[in-house]
Parts: C-alpha cells; structure tokens; sequence
C-alpha cells in the first residue's frame, strides 16, 4: 500500500490539456508503483477529488496492491486498520458493470449492509480500468472539493482517462514480469553446474560468465588477469589434435558435446566438454554464441575410482580364488593318497575361502543396493541386547582372540531395528575393531539412551585414528585400507553407515589421535516404550502415521522426480504430503496447510534452503529436513547449523525416508529432545 500527502494540485479545467499532460506523467514510466501513483493523483487533479485510490487486480480476482493520495496520516492509520476488513467493499465495487456516482457513501454502503464509517467521504465515484477485455483495477475518488457532487463530466473524463490509464499499468506489469524472469533465469544459469558464457563475436569478447565458467578458466587466467582477457590467449585443442581459439569455436558451426583441452602459453590447461550454439543475426551472420563448459575432472576422478574399485573387487576375489584352486589341484594332482587328516585340511581351506568369496559378493550387492536407495530394511520393535549377544556370539566363533564386553544399562528401551541388519552392522564393527587393535586387548560394547533415540558404541584399544582422517571413514573406499591401514574390502565401514541411515540413525567415529583407540557409535530410534518409561503420556502419537487424521508433510523440490519418489513413500506411509517445486509458496502452503515438518532440498531456482531458513520466518517454527545430492560434510554441517532437524543424502530409501520423519516428528513431542 502506497499513500501520498503531496500538495493538492488544481483542477484541470481545460480537459483535453489537462488530459493530455495526466496520460504523458501515467506513460513516463514502466516501473508500476510509479504508475500507479501518478495514475491516482492525476485522476484526483482531472476531477477535483480530495480522496483518491487506486486498486489493481490480479488474475484470480483478487486485490493485488493499494495507492492512496490525499489522506491524512490518521485517516491512514484507520483505514490500514479497516483494511483486512474490506474485501467485501472492493469485491461490491469491483464488479459493478460500469462508472458509479453517489451522492452520499456511507448511505449507499448502509443500504448493503457494508458501512463502518471509515471512509472520510461523502460524494464518491468508481470507474474500472480495462486494457483489452481485462479488468485491471478501479478508481475510486471521494468528496469533490468546490461543489457537493461529481458530476457527467467528471464521470466522462475519468473513464477516458481509466481506459489509457489501464493500458500504462499492463504496460508496467508486463514489464515487472519480464524483468523478474529475466532475473530468474540469470539466477538459474549462474547456479548452474555447468558452465555458460555468451561470447560476443562481432567484437570478439566475451559478454558473460556464469559461476562455473569463472571457476573453470580461473586456474588458467593467472593472478591479475580477468577471463575476458583470457580470450586472447587460450588455445583450443580438439579431438582430433587441430588447434583452435575460442573466436573461432564461436564463430564455427554447432559443437555437440567435443572434448577439447583448453590450454594457455606456460603450460596450464583444462579438459572440458564443449558445446556451443550460435546466434545469427537477421542477416544470417553469427552475431554471438551461447558455448557450455562442463569440467571433465570430476568425471576423470569418478573414473578413476571406478577403476580402482574394480581393481578392488578383482584382488579381493583373486586371493580366495587362488587359495580354492590351489587347495584343490593339490587334493587332486598329489602322487600320493592324501591322508583323511590332509584332505579335510585342504576342504576346509576351501569352505573357508569360498564362504570369504560370498561374503565379499553380499557386501558389493549391499553397496549397490545402498548407492541406489533400494537397501531392504524392515525396522520393527526389537531387543538391543538379544542383537549385540546374536553378534558376539558369531565374532567369536570365528576364533577371534579379543574378548567383547557388553555393558548395557538395565531399563534400556527397544529399538526399531531389521535384527539382521543391525547384527551385520555389528559383526562388521566387531570385525574392524579387532583388525586395527592388538591381540587379546578388548572391544566394548555400551549404550545409552539419546533422547527419542538410543546410541550403541563399539570401542577398541587400537592404533586411533588422525582427526584429519575421521571424516572420511565411512566412505566407500576403492583400495583397501586406503585411509586405515590394514585389512578388509573397503566395504564394511560404508555398509554400516548405508544400513543404518536406512533405519533413520547416524553413524559417528571419534578417537583421541593414534595409538588412542577408536569409539564408533550409532543410533537406532526408541520405540514407544522410551516415552512411558520417562514419563511421558502414553496415547496416539502425532508422529504416528497410523492416526486417523494424517499428518501433513511439506515437501519443496524443483525435481519432479523426486516429488513423486518422496510423496509415494509418505503416502504409503500414512502421511499426508504437501509437495511443491515453487520456494515462494513455502510460506503461504505452511500457513494455510499446517505441516508438521519440511522436507526441503538444498538447492533451489533462485535460491536454497540454508538461505530459506533465514529469509522464511514460517521455517523456523517447524523441523526441517533437508535432502540433497550433496554429501560434503561442511556443507551437512553447515545445513545443521542453520537449524535443520536433520539432512538426507540423495538416493535414500522409502524406509530411511519415513524413519527421518517419526524421529524428527517426536523431537517435538513433550518428550522428545531438540
């Protein structure tokens, strides 16, 4: 809303002057407040009227915004206060067919049952505005100063005036909307992973940089020297081994996907994925070209690890293999006959490394299984310590020398758990323990309840871990022992971290340096059992999905995909889900649906969460889980620290998914922890 205590300007009593001079300050600008202020003041000055307002209207038929001129700053504030009140007065007024003078407003909204005495004016006049069949808003003016009413002449002369006026404000809106997509599409190319420059031919520069350009050629530049200047002196290698510079990539034919080696004089150089796609003039002469970069550095990496991942693979299967096949030609090609006592040594070398092989085969099928968000995870209510006793018991009937202590508190409550999961969870933590801690030291088992979860720890007395390295340590290695030294596929430690945020928990490791020993630890959720065993009142659960009433989830994501994914699986879930790819419906779809928690994606059109939970005031009353594709532990911490409830990583599981949610749902329940 806009108001403007400007002197009064004297009636034009020259109409086709005073006309003439109101349509040339209406024209003068294509910014709408603008406009529409000048919009009201001029009708005010063409018609004598003391009160004037201006109401635009948008495509449902709502009111979109208010100018007023020439009240008071109390008759401001009073109408400010009646305003939310007044959607009856405007929708009356807004579909009347044609011009209205009245003589006396309050009696006329009397007889419609709509006065309150707030509008500080007798005589009054309406007039919509239409640009092409269009109803774009209304005039309304009030009390004509010099005589008692308006009269012909004044209702002639602001309906010519609405009908030009009409068309400055269509003017304005379709510019204000050409220039906020114009602002969204730069903000989506500058956001882009890939990078974007508009290359200006005729003058043989570059017109742009999107984000990812500038990182790209910033290794190349140099100190001092901007990617403008780079132009001159970049050179272009193209697959076929003929040199090129960038003008000439421009000003050439379309490139579809070509990788070519950017490189500069002193031996500095990118590999890059090119495509380029020029924009001729009417003439047909290449004026500028729109060319892509996308840095294959990040594919050469993946590459590498997936070869090292299949050297992995291979080396690991070959050790088994070669100790089978040895065993067996020994059993088969002796000279001699063997012995009841040798034969069953060789068969049980055999068992022993063909049960190694499936093993192996079980982990690279959970990888996959894990990387692809399909892990099988049937959580139901289940004992910790009948999993911890069903894990030891199998560690050391393997021969094991290291003793296992379990230490669980009495009274600890039960956990949703899939039992062969978490056991396996355990058997791989046991296994680690006592491959990086000396012989016969001991591995501890302890447990404490975390708030509405409870947390299993498996300490060891080994060689520790640098602080440098904890992060990295569930991640799925390609070459065994590439960041503990020792043995093992690689896999174990990432299998645990992918079985366990399938169950909704997370997996942390912490050592006091080398030689210190090394405590991970991992949380399952509590079943109902936590809460009445604090005290809390036992009854139907908002976080329950089984209640009649389903509980509403907000989901934002600007990938459809996902939407259908995430909505399918709280759907099925008993949840009532809320999707949009839109960030600017966030706030009015959590006033008027009423989530209980936001199921947010880091990055957005235009914006991203982390921004989202500081600029969205309504946020900040809800839990909030983000999901992405990143997994970068600053960017997770850095999603936790803006106050979200907890981060997901792009694939994840139905099961994992809904776990999230019960568990971010009971923090806030009475006695849930935040």
């Amino acid at each position: 809303m806009h108001t403007n205590n400007e002197p009064e300007r004297p009636p034009h009593r020259e109409p086709a002057s005073g006309l003439g001079a109101a349509l040339l300050r209406v024209n003068a600008s294509l910014d709408l407040d603008t406009v529409l202020r000048e919009a009201v003041e001029s009708a005010r000055s063409l018609t004598g009227a003391r009160y004037g307002a201006i109401a635009t209207i948008g495509e449902p038929g709502e009111p979109q915004a208010y100018v007023l001129s020439g009240f008071t700053a109390e008759e401001h504030r009073q109408l400010a206060e009646w305003m939310p009140n007044a959607l009856p007065f405007f929708e009356h007024f807004r579909d009347l067919p044609g011009p209205l003078r009245l003589p006396d407003l309050q009696a006329y909204l009397g007889s419609l049952g709509l006065s309150d005495g707030i509008v500080p004016c007798k005589s009054f006049q309406a007039t919509p505005m239409h640009h092409r069949n269009e109803h774009v808003g209304n005039f309304f003016l009030g009390e004509k100063r010099g005589q008692a009413e308006f009269d012909e002449h004044d209702e002639e002369l602001l309906a010519l005036f609405a009908s030009q006026a009409a068309t400055a404000v269509a003017n304005a809106r379709a510019h204000r909307d050409e220039q906020q997509a114009r602002a969204e599409l730069e903000a989506l190319v500058d956001a882009s992973p890939v990078g974007v420059v508009v290359f200006d031919v005729r003058a043989v520069t570059p017109l742009s940089f999107n984000r990812e350009a500038k990182r790209i050629v910033d290794g190349l530049a140099g100190p001092g020297r901007s990617p403008a200047e780079l132009v001159e002196a970049v050179s272009a290698r193209r697959a076929d081994g003929r040199e090129a510079t960038l003008d000439e990539l421009a000003r050439g034919d379309a490139l579809r996907g070509e990788e070519i080696e950017l490189s500069v004089p002193d031996g500095r150089s990118v590999r890059v994925l090119v495509n380029a796609a020029p924009i001729r003039a009417d003439g047909g002469d290449v004026k500028s070209a729109v060319i892509t970069l996308q840095d294959l550095a990040q594919l050469d990496e993946l590459e590498r690890s997936r070869t090292e991942f299949l050297h992995m693979v291979t080396h690991e299967l070959r050790a088994p293999l070669t100790s089978i096949k040895g065993s067996a030609a020994s059993a088969l090609r002796t000279s001699r006959p063997l012995d009841p006592a040798e034969q069953r040594q060789f068969f049980r070398i055999i068992e022993e490394q063909a049960d190694r092989i499936n093993d192996l085969v079980g982990e690279l099928l959970d990888v996959g299984r894990i990387d692809s968000g399909t892990l099988p995870v049937g959580p139901a209510p289940a004992e910790l310590r009948t999993m911890v006793d069903r894990a030891r018991n199998a560690f050391l009937s393997g021969g094991s020398g290291h003793a296992v202590v379990v230490d669980l508190p009495p009274g600890l409550p039960r956990v949703l758990a899939d039992e062969g999961r978490i056991v396996q969870v355990l058997g791989n933590l046991f296994a680690n323990a006592a491959r990086h801690a000396p012989p016969h030291t001991t591995i501890r088992v302890a447990a404490e309840a975390e708030g509405v979860h409870v947390a299993v720890s498996i300490a060891d007395e080994g060689e520790g871990i640098a602080p440098e390295i904890l992060p990295h340590l569930f991640r799925k290695r390609a070459t065994p022992g590439d960041v503990r030294p020792g043995g093992g596929s690689g896999l174990g430690l990432a299998i645990c971290k992918g079985v366990v945020e399938a169950h909704g928990g997370r997996i942390r490791a912490e050592s006091d340096g080398p030689g210190r020993g090394t405590r991970v630890t991992f949380t399952l959720q509590a079943t109902e059992e936590m809460g009445q065993a604090s005290g809390a009142a036992s009854g139907p659960s908002d976080a329950s999905p089984e209640r009649s009433v389903r509980t509403p989830i907000l989901v934002v994501d600007d990938d459809p995909e996902t939407l259908r994914y995430v909505r399918g699986a709280l759907e099925a879930a008993g949840y009532a889900p809320v999707v949009t790819g839109d960030p600017g419906e966030v706030g009015h779809l959590i006033r008027s649906r009423r989530p209980r928690l936001v199921l947010l994606d880091l990055v957005l059109p235009g914006t991203d969460g982390i921004a989202m939970m500081a600029s969205v005031p309504e946020l900040s009353d809800l839990p909030v889980i983000f999901i992405s594709g990143y997994d970068r532990d600053e960017t997770v911490a850095k999603a936790l620290e803006s106050g979200a409830a907890d981060y997901m990583v792009k694939p994840f599981s139905p099961t994992e998914l809904t776990a999230r949610v019960r568990a971010a749902l009971r923090q806030r329940e009475p006695g849930g922890t935040e």
